[in-house]
């Protein structure tokens, strides 16, 4: 069996002096990786990113092992503390690596590499459970070894190599590490394939980590080759406003279709749906001349089908859509989401702000009619899951202004008059 220090030294070879950054949690694996790079000769430029979920009561002296490892090796270390974000409706393990890979891209400088150790057993554990999910070719092609990250790249350079290498090199070396119990928590998915259906597997096919991860490089191929033309598809398919024409997307084959509507939401830092979710998804698009608004999500991701095209957004909470509040002009938090200002200016009197409730109608300033705002909404094209949060501010009973859209002939003189003019900040 190949040794680490082998392994990287091929592998350093042919990277040349670029800047490295461990991704070091103080386990086995990133521990080998770190020692094993630190003492490389010629010594690579190195330093170490540890990053502190906050999830267990000694995350605090994990983070102080690292720091006095580092130390010794004469390696900067850099600790990050992260509040791992539990509301998009992720389990524990997907959302602290949200958090992790957040801090880590905030924290690369422009050209570094960070370095991550993960080995053949973690592309093995990853292809499984994506096959258990039923990925296709781009899910079972597993982890790829080099990926854009923040202002550097990905590597996982240790990808074909067994962990038995990188333990083989704690026990050499005598090193302390961090033990992590989550790593052996069976509730996990990750940690109930390593304990228990990996050994399984190994003592009927012996091969088979090997066999897996060579399937996975014929499917990144595959991927790959897939990848080119479903990118020149998301050209035609997307509009300049983010959104997707349904049936364009629906016409595709599948190998193109679902791969990509995962790239196009994770381009707007949305959740990839699971082959269920988008099947459903695909039933309502084909249904949704029989729908009035479609609508399809998980997580914290929806994908709302409204004029032939797709339009992904963050899960919205309700609101009190009867709220109404008093407004100078100051910035107004909205129950329905974001802010109202007046850009710095002040009104001298106090006008109401509310949400709508049926009925309103607007005369536009330089309109010659009264309009309700049903037909101003649908005129404008403004999506109907926006309408019921668009602020409305009248003055002692009569509307002047429709959010930042529309204001009449009174609500231009009495902003005109603050020197400013209403702003819809929105959240999303």
């Amino acid at each position: 069996m190949t040794t680490l220090v082998d392994h990287l030294d091929a592998a350093l070879a042919e990277l040349g002096d670029v800047p490295l950054v461990v991704a070091y949690s103080g386990g086995p694996d990133s521990t080998a990786l770190l020692h094993a790079l630190a003492g490389h000769s010629p010594r690579p430029r190195l330093r170490a990113l540890h990053v502190d979920h906050g999830l267990h009561a000694e995350s605090g002296v994990w983070s102080l092992h690292c720091r006095r490892f580092c130390e010794s090796l004469d390696v900067p270390f850099e600790a990050i503390r992260v509040t791992v974000d539990f509301s998009r409706g992720e389990g524990v393990e997907a959302a602290a690596r949200r958090a992790r890979r957040a801090a880590f891209a905030g924290a690369l400088h422009e050209g570094e590499r960070l370095v991550l150790a993960h080995h053949r057993d973690d592309q093995v554990e990853t292809v499984l459970l994506k096959l258990l999910r039923g990925a296709g070719p781009e899910g079972l092609a597993g982890m790829r070894e080099l990926r854009p990250l923040g202002a550097g790249m990905l590597w996982r350079p240790l990808l074909t190599l067994p962990r038995a290498a990188l333990l083989d090199h704690i026990a050499g070396a005598a090193l302390d590490t961090v033990h992590d119990p989550s790593n052996e928590d069976p509730r996990i998915a990750r940690a109930y394939l390593r304990g228990t259906i990996v050994p399984a597997l190994l003592a009927h096919w012996p091969h088979a980590a090997s066999s897996i991860v060579h399937s996975a490089r014929l499917c990144r191929d595959a991927a790959d080759h897939l990848r080119d033309g479903w990118m020149d598809a998301l050209d035609g398919l997307r509009d300049a406003d983010g959104t997707l024409d349904a049936a364009g997307w629906l016409a595709l084959p599948l190998a193109q279709r679902a791969p990509l509507l995962d790239h196009w939401l994770h381009e707007a830092g949305l959740a990839a749906p699971t082959t269920a979710q988008r099947e459903t998804l695909e039933a309502q698009v084909r249904d949704a001349a029989a729908e009035r608004l479609p609508l399809v999500g998980w997580q914290d991701t929806e994908i709302r089908v409204w004029r032939g095209r797709l339009w992904p957004m963050r899960r919205r909470s309700g609101f009190d859509e009867d709220w109404s509040g008093a407004w100078h002009g100051e910035p107004l938090a909205l129950p329905g989401g974001g802010t109202l200002s007046l850009g710095g200016a002040r009104l001298g009197e106090a006008v109401t702000v509310r949400y709508r409730r049926g009925g309103e109608r607007l005369r536009p300033t330089g309109d010659r009619h009264t309009r309700e705002l049903r037909d101003l909404f649908q005129q404008a094209g403004i999506p109907p899951w926006e309408r019921s949060r668009m602020p409305l501010v009248e003055r002692d009973g009569r509307l002047v202004a429709v959010a930042d859209r529309w204001l009449s002939d009174e609500g231009k003189a009495l902003f005109g008059e603050a020197g400013g003019a209403p702003v819809w900040h929105r959240d999303d």
